[in-house]
């Protein structure tokens, strides 16, 4: 079986699971592809948590769950030093940040010192306690989640940190179609539960997973449409090239981040999808998710009702397509 293969076949094993998702279960997979993190916001009861636990049923490797909550201290989750009477010594106790996926359910509740110690994690790869940095696993993705409807009690994310996350995700209620299937589906696990039947029939090794990123960094990605990406990029940066209006909302654009994350999560899309090359539609399928958490917008922006995706949505089509 080729690694394109599995993948496609853990796709669907997720959709089947995970029911009116399926834009969640892309990014999922897009940023395992792209060795990134999501952050994900969306109401309560939506499936975040139920997505990134599938995934680590279906994956090679261990699962751990973060509830972020006010009083949590850093070294919750990058460990700390044991002190060890028997012989006076201190060995390091790992924290849950070396397993290899994490969901850190509700980021914005924890405050900022312990956001800056997972999201030092997740871009250096490693943390420091004392005088040792420790290297965590090679496979380490981080899905964070974010509660839209209540702000009290929460620490906003600087914009800093923001761009450090691959995508940011929004996910929205199912359809009635799709909330029956979501019915179906509850009650058929329950009897499965009941007689010890398991979810998961195959497991992607992480071998699998590093053949996998290997062949997307392969993915032909012509010069035109290199060049539109990075066009797309710019746009954010100097909006009055398009027009005053977006000019006038646009404070910051985005990092060179987004530019790196756009190349390689069309090229992982258009591999997911069964291409070896890169076109328009993978960019713009895409781009919503990868820029949306790295532009600020004008007070008087933001006063008007303006979006990030609005914004988006405008560049996208003002940018010439190759």
């Amino acid at each position: 079986m080729s690694v394109l293969t599995e993948f496609q076949n853990l796709r669907h094993g997720l959709q089947q699971g995970i029911v009116g998702q399926h834009v969640l279960i892309d990014r999922l997979l897009i940023a395992l592809l792209c060795d990134g993190h999501l952050l994900v916001e969306g109401a309560p009861g939506l499936a975040k948590t139920r997505a990134v636990r599938l995934l680590g049923e279906a994956v090679e490797g261990s699962f751990h769950r973060l509830q972020f909550t006010p009083d949590l201290l850093p070294a919750d989750l990058t460990g700390t030093d044991v002190f060890r009477p028997q012989d006076g010594s201190f060995r390091f106790q790992e924290g849950p940040l070396f397993h290899n996926l994490i969901l850190a359910d509700e980021i914005n509740r924890a405050p900022a010192k312990v956001q800056s110690a997972l999201l030092e994690a997740m871009a250096e790869r490693q943390i420091t306690v004392g005088p040792t940095t420790h290297r965590l696993p090679r496979m380490f993705l981080v899905m964070a989640t974010q509660n839209p409807i209540e702000q009290e009690g929460t620490y906003a994310l600087p914009e800093a940190q923001l761009d450090r996350f691959l995508m940011h995700v929004r996910v929205d209620y199912p359809d009635a179609d799709e909330e029956r299937l979501i019915l179906d589906l509850n009650r058929r696990e329950a009897l499965e539960a009941a007689d010890g039947g398991s979810a998961v029939s195959h497991i992607v090794t992480q071998d699998a997973v590093f053949a996998a990123r290997r062949e997307v960094l392969g993915v032909y990605l012509s010069e035109h449409l290199e060049a539109y990406l990075i066009e797309l990029v710019l746009a954010t940066r100097e909006p009055g090239r398009l027009s005053t209006e977006l000019a006038e909302a646009i404070q910051y654009g985005a990092s060179p981040r987004a530019s790196i994350a756009l190349d390689r999560c069309a090229r992982a899309s258009a591999w997911m999808n069964g291409r070896d090359y890169v076109s328009p539609d993978d960019i713009q399928a895409v781009a919503a998710d990868i820029l949306r958490h790295r532009l600020i917008l004008t007070y008087e922006a933001e006063a008007e009702g303006m979006t990030p995706d609005n914004l988006i949505g405008e560049i996208l089509g003002r940018v010439p397509v190759p």
